[in-house]
């Protein structure tokens, strides 16, 4: 009993620990124990531990002046890794760039995660703007054009469960209603692409194309993402050329339609 004890306890502690770590964004790079301990809902004592832990590790550095923490450079080195080593990066990049010259905006790879896409891949243009979509950013799934595309293509049940929680509202044009959603969904798989205006951050547009594995199933998806004055999502040119990217992606990922 007193092992077992011991062993929940010490789970708990990565558990935390890996809560802790996932708390630090761009937009909240650096955060007292008093913000950590009330976002994660612990105690500032056990906050204060495990940053303690963390820090003598490498994973977060605290600055001596303000108090605060941030993440250290041992998780660069674990996302080096990662991203090395992903097959999608490796075989998107080539494609990524090129669409970057070819379009002149942003190009990006992302992939569903629970209620969340997530940007793999991203190659910058020679004029950026300030949008979400960096490397390792999550963001809805409903307002953004890469993740409609692959949750249009996931089976019925997945749907379903992705569309039980509320859809949060975050610009007029966001899609907040599960039915209307639905509608969109089913036009955006007719069609083979999805198209996002002003529906997560007002003045920003994207246009996405799904992107198939081995096996056939949509998984990832391509996007290219800019301002509204720039860039016209509805453009058959740039649509065209995106859902070609998709196809060569998708295709060295080892997918070849029969």
């Amino acid at each position: 009993m007193e092992t077992k004890t011991k062993q929940d306890y010490l789970l708990s502690s990565v558990k935390n620990s890996l809560r802790l770590l996932r708390s630090f964004s761009l937009d909240e790079p650096e955060k007292k124990v008093t913000d950590l301990a009330s976002s994660l809902g612990l105690g500032k004592s056990t906050v204060s531990r495990l940053l303690a832990t963390l820090a003598s590790e490498g994973f977060v550095l605290k600055d001596p002046e303000t108090h605060k923490y941030r993440l250290g450079l041992s998780i660069l080195n674990l996302n080096t890794v990662v991203t090395s080593n992903l097959e999608i990066n490796r075989e998107s990049l080539p494609v990524l760039q090129r669409i970057v010259q070819n379009i002149g905006e942003a190009a990006h790879v992302a992939a569903l995660e629970g209620m969340d896409v997530v940007y793999l891949n991203r190659v910058e243009c020679k004029h950026p703007v300030q949008i979400l979509s960096h490397v390792g950013r999550r963001n809805p799934i409903h307002c953004t054009s890469s993740g409609k595309v692959i949750m249009a293509y996931q089976k019925q049940d997945v749907i379903d469960q992705l569309l039980e929680s509320p859809l949060q509202k975050y610009t007029v044009n966001t899609i907040s209603d599960s039915d209307d959603l639905r509608t969109s969904l089913h036009t955006i798989k007719e069609q083979g692409y999805a198209i996002s205006i002003e529906e997560l951050l007002e003045g920003v547009a994207s246009v996405a194309a799904p992107i198939r594995d081995y096996t056939g199933k949509v998984v990832y998806a391509i996007s290219v993402t800019g301002p509204v004055h720039r860039m016209n999502p509805h453009n058959i040119t740039i649509i065209n050329k995106l859902k070609s990217a998709a196809k060569e992606i998708s295709g060295n990922l080892g997918y070849w339609r029969g």
